[in-house]
């Protein structure tokens, strides 16, 4: 059943995969020249937890996300892959009266197809695609009785370890000003199960409010 499971996400991840690959070459091919530009922000992260029919959420935890981007533009429509260190993880209950607060760090892709609306500011925009990240550091941090204490994160295949990758739909929304000034907003929905825990499935979900600017 165990390697039925790895079968299945290494389908998914080769598919995923192969949708970035082939969503940024056709971009390279079609499109005018690209603009670019980076984008910085909050995050306000929760961890979502299941077991069959029950289903349960951590409170959010604030991290924040940095990146750049590049928007390959066909009339209306362009496809934005970008690059960036985003935050995610969850805040709940010690169990002793005190709290237990999650952090995790990815090298986050995604790709999304964005719709661009005029206005007479510039223009509003939304749209999504798909994302693949690479957890690269993280911490989880214990305070009860006014004292913290901290350790770090494991990606890994033990049981203990949170799993490196996570992949899963990304939506984005906002507005862009004509002198390139951007406003927006994002949510990632984590489709993987970041645990190596098989009686339960464990995702990220991830809102963000952000600022950039398109060169």
């Amino acid at each position: 059943m165990l390697t039925f499971a790895k079968t299945i996400k290494s389908y998914y991840m080769k598919k995923i995969l192969l949708l970035l690959c082939c969503a940024f070459a056709a971009s390279t091919a079609f499109a005018q020249v690209p603009s670019f530009g980076i984008r910085g922000g909050v995050n306000f992260a929760k961890i979502s937890a299941s077991n069959g029919n029950l289903t349960a959420s951590t409170n959010s935890t604030t991290t924040f996300a940095v990146g750049v981007f590049a928007d390959f533009k066909f009339g209306s429509l362009s496809l934005q892959p970008a690059l960036n260190y985003t935050g995610k993880g969850g805040e709940g209950d010690s169990g002793n009266g005190g709290t237990t607060k999650i952090k995790t760090y990815y090298v986050q892709v995604p790709v999304n197809l964005v719709y661009h609306v005029p206005a007479v500011f510039g223009n509003v925009y939304f749209g999504g695609g798909p994302y693949v990240g690479v957890g690269v550091s993280g911490k989880t941090t214990i305070t009860e009785n006014g004292s913290s204490v901290s350790e770090d994160i494991t990606f890994g295949d033990d049981q203990d370890d949170i799993k490196r990758t996570d992949f899963g739909l990304n939506g984005i929304a906002g507005l862009e000003f004509n002198n390139g000034f951007i406003l927006g907003v994002n949510y990632d929905l984590g489709l993987s199960n970041i645990a190596n825990e098989n009686s339960f499935s464990t995702k990220n979900r991830v809102f963000g409010v952000s600022v950039g600017f398109k060169f």
